[in-house]
């Protein structure tokens, strides 16, 4: 059945008037049950937005999600300005408690359709918590296929200068170095904001937790592939032999769908660097999160969303390299790891945790949000606190100014103080020459 806005908003009412009425007759009003969001005529106000990135990603969510109890995400469609042409509408349940919006591959993509959505006046996304769920690229040293990911850190990992490997310079091992360095083992010494984005590590745990009650997906051609990697020396690609599972480790955010061992190690290390981390972390190759975050803690800077509710979360379709013996084009052309609808579907029996974990104990846990522990926020600070990672923030500590002002008497601090700050960084980087 398929409800238009007006039917859907008139049917929203009355889950919360029995819930009233059940609180009142059991005098019971702290329990964990979920209460609804009382939605307006105008506005739908979720407690779960699933983030997808193309069509399979979705599909998985609206064709499973109404045997779970949760409900129907294609029960209420909303067409909204700015979404990508082939994905033009946002996805709600009957009750507008779990929505969905497939924003599109690519960085940019991702960054126009979550910017048209965060503006869009149709809904209220201020207690909204955001699930980006997709596929991956998957490090075989820590994870293997099928397995699902939970992050802490998202890295920009290409957002940097490159050589071609043909022309490096002795030593390098890589045409990649950061912008302003001089090596690949430098700091960026010019920054442009984006280049690592932290999640709330409390919320990533409870994450965590819910999505390892799922059983996931597996088949034996995946586990046929995976058993090649057991020929590795040293076992360091222990990890890819075993069954799906979830596991914690970040993220690698690049357009260039990049593939081989040279390339990975490259991006392991970047992400060990810029994150100011001795181990390696880097799980999963993506190429929408750090955009899907940066608009995130924009549209928080203006009130629009909390930025401590997302949650990014990717599942393995292929190994970023080679096992022993096989050539990167092979493995990344050739090679069938059949992978792709184990993680497809381990995305949904993963995620579907979480959402079901969020919407049932919204009362007691997530309707007051989850305190983050760590820093959370951009290279920049732009959040408020001191950012675990990179050269010390712009603003001192106390964030960029809430809703863009002038900070006159606010907490905040000035974009002008924040810009010169930048300003000097750069003439330091720029010694030596180079286009920046």
């Amino acid at each position: 059945m398929r409800l238009s806005v007006c039917a859907f908003l008139a049917l929203s009412r009355l889950p919360g008037l029995l819930a009233d009425a059940i609180s009142g007759f059991r005098g019971d009003t702290n329990n964990c049950l979920s209460e609804p969001i009382h939605q307006t005529p105008d506005k739908i106000a979720p407690k779960v937005l699933i983030i997808s990135m193309f069509t399979p990603e979705a599909e998985v969510w609206y064709n499973h999600l109404p045997s779970s109890g949760l409900g129907d995400l294609l029960a209420v469609n909303v067409s909204i300005p700015g979404l990508s042409p082939i994905f033009p509408q946002v996805h709600c349940t009957a009750s507008g408690e779990i929505c969905q919006v497939t924003a599109g591959e690519s960085e940019i993509n991702a960054a126009a359709s979550l910017t048209a959505l965060a503006l869009s006046p149709r809904f209220g996304l201020t207690r909204t918590y955001f699930l980006a769920a997709g596929i991956a690229g998957v490090n075989p040293k820590l994870a293997t296929l099928g397995g699902v990911a939970l992050a802490r850190f998202a890295v920009q990992v290409a957002l940097q200068y490159e050589i071609d490997a043909r022309e490096m310079p002795a030593g390098f091992g890589t045409g990649y170095f950061p912008f302003g360095g001089y090596e690949p083992r430098d700091y960026p010494v010019i920054l442009y904001g984006t280049e690592v984005l932290e999640l709330n590590g409390a919320l990533r745990d409870r994450a965590y937790t819910l999505a390892s009650r799922a059983t996931l997906a597996d088949d034996a051609v995946a586990a046929a592939h995976r058993a090649m990697y057991a020929e590795a020396p040293g076992g360091v690609f222990e990890r890819a032999t075993r069954p799906p599972s979830v596991v914690r480790c970040d993220t690698a955010t690049s357009d260039v769908y990049y593939s081989g061992a040279l390339l990975s190690e490259t991006f392991e290390n970047t992400t060990r660097i810029w994150t100011n981390q001795t181990a390696v972390t880097y799980c999963m190759t993506a190429q929408e999160d750090n955009a899907v975050l940066e608009v995130l803690l924009r549209a928080h800077l203006w009130g629009l969303v909390d930025y401590k509710r997302a949650i990014v979360m990717r599942a393995g379709s292929n190994f970023d390299r080679p096992p022993p013996s096989v050539t990167a084009y092979a493995h990344l052309r050739l090679s069938d790891q059949d992978a792709f609808d184990i993680a497809v579907e381990n995305l949904y029996r993963a995620g579907v945790e979480i959402v079901r974990g969020i919407v049932d104990e919204w009362n007691c846990t997530y309707k007051a949000g989850v305190r983050p522990t760590n820093y959370v926020g951009d290279i920049f600070g732009s959040l408020g606190g001191e950012p675990d990672f990179g050269p010390g923030g712009l603003f001192g500590g106390r964030g960029a100014c809430f809703g863009g002002g002038s900070c006159a008497g606010a907490g905040g601090a000035s974009a002008a103080a924040a810009a010169e700050s930048m300003r000097r960084r750069r003439r330091r980087g720029s010694v030596g020459g180079g286009w920046k």
